[in-house]
């Protein structure tokens, strides 16, 4: 058992930037004109287990969500705008929504609130699914063109972009590698349009999940490890980097718009993935002590390792780091603020061990929400009352209050938030060992 009620005082740097994130699919309510609302109302997808519908009935209650950032303290707020709100058929613009999201921009910036916003974040209109959306390279003007209508309506109240959330997702097979290519060019041009109109920082949030062999000294397991890294990690940072795009079965392509189309590096970081070259998929199972969930649908195949975040911070300190989304899924909320500790403990040793600039931290998420098919994936510092959808803030929401407020924690913090835990003693390792008598030895 850890003994975070031990750890040391530690603070981050000034100007350290708080906050929390949404996307609007997932807290809105009744996209309508979206793919997945679509996929939802077909029943055809055996992951959804419930519609979205009202979500978090957000469009509704944009002032509620306000007035909680501001109750809990946070700095900074991460949300997407909807495509198919603004653009639900094509080439037919909805002003009105569009100021919608402009006005909440105002009363953030209003209220003190630094606004990040993020052009696309999984959903995007059900016309441009019709012509087959991300798997056709021909279909990207689509985008650059719904982008050249909102940024510059959006962009004096716009304190920092992403473009596009988490391309690297999905499967390896050839065609969802295809998608991830077009993903790739896409955020690569949509950049380019973003910094046309807009001085503010812009980069694409990144799915950061390191690969590790299962059995670290089998070469098969290293070699498919290697391999499941680059298509899911090192493809992007180097093509950033480069502007190369290298993926499996294609041909290396240059595209130059994507060098140095990130001003930092957007970081979603939530778990590691175990490669076993033993099975089709390549998906080891967990081992049996770390084989638990925090709640009944939380994934089988998430394990938390701080150390393994810190590893990776030393890949990626060539710019600055913003931690964009990092949480947990739990139904103990007690868990959430031992998660929060570690994770923001890791992303202090970060920073003194390998130099990595990370400026900003944004949990994920505000509110329980929707999780992409279900309800009871719980991220949020919020609860929602499904009928009422009032928002009552959780311990953990408190606990991130006072991180925030001190702009870093200590021992005697997390121990104030949770007073249940058992404290235990260390030993003191500055004094000399003690001699065991020989009956101890036996």
């Amino acid at each position: 058992m850890l003994n975070l009620h031990k750890m040391p005082e530690f603070t981050f740097p000034e100007n350290f930037l708080w906050g929390s994130g949404s996307a609007a699919h997932q807290i809105e309510g009744n996209n309508v004109n979206n793919q997945w609302w679509h996929m939802e109302q077909s029943g055809n997808n055996p992951s959804i287990h419930a519609p979205s519908g009202k979500a978090c009935n957000s469009w509704q209650m944009l002032d509620d969500d306000i007035r909680l950032l501001k109750e809990l303290g946070h700095q900074a707020y991460r949300f997407s705008v909807e495509w198919s709100r603004i653009e639900p058929r094509h080439g037919e613009y909805d002003q009105a929504a569009l100021d919608r999201y402009i006005g909440f921009l105002q009363k953030l910036r209003a209220n003190g609130i630094h606004t990040s916003v993020t052009l696309l974040h999984f959903t995007h209109p059900q016309w441009f699914e019709e012509l087959g959306g991300f798997t056709k390279e021909e279909n990207i003007r689509y985008f650059t063109g719904f982008l050249t209508f909102a940024v510059p309506q959006l962009a004096p109240y716009t304190d920092s972009w992403t473009v596009v959330n988490e391309i690297n997702l999905g499967s390896t097979a050839f065609d969802a590698l295809v998608k991830r290519k077009v993903l790739l060019k896409a955020f690569a041009y949509g950049s380019a349009v973003v910094k046309s109109f807009s001085a503010a920082p812009v980069s694409a949030a990144h799915a950061l999940i390191p690969c590790y062999p299962l059995r670290v000294h089998d070469p098969l397991d290293t070699a498919a490890a290697h391999l499941n890294n680059w298509v899911t990690n090192e493809y992007f940072f180097h093509g950033v980097r480069t502007g190369e795009i290298i993926l499996p079965q294609m041909d290396v392509e240059y595209v130059p718009e994507l060098k140095n189309s990130c001003d930092f590096w957007a970081v979603n970081y939530y778990h590691r993935r175990k490669v076993d070259a033993r099975k089709a998929n390549m998906a080891a199972d967990k081992m049996y002590f770390n084989n638990f969930r925090m709640c009944l649908d939380y994934p089988a195949d998430r394990e938390f390792c701080p150390e393994v975040f810190v590893d990776a911070m030393a890949k990626l300190t060539d710019k600055p780091i913003w931690i964009t989304e990092n949480g947990v899924c739990t139904d103990t909320d007690e868990f959430r603020t031992i998660y929060l500790m570690l994770q923001l403990e890791a992303m202090r040793t970060a920073m003194e061990l390998y130099s990595a600039d990370i400026r900003a931290y944004f949990h994920w998420s505000l509110l329980d929400n929707y999780e992409w098919g279900t309800y009871d994936m719980r991220f949020g510092l919020a609860s929602v009352d499904k009928k009422t959808f009032v928002r009552t803030p959780k311990p953990s929401a408190y606990f991130y209050k006072d991180v925030i407020r001190a702009n870093g924690m200590s021992g005697e913090l997390f121990a104030k938030h949770t007073p249940a835990l058992p404290h235990f003693e260390m030993m003191d390792m500055t004094q000399p060992k003690k001699q065991l008598s020989q009956e101890t030895q036996a």
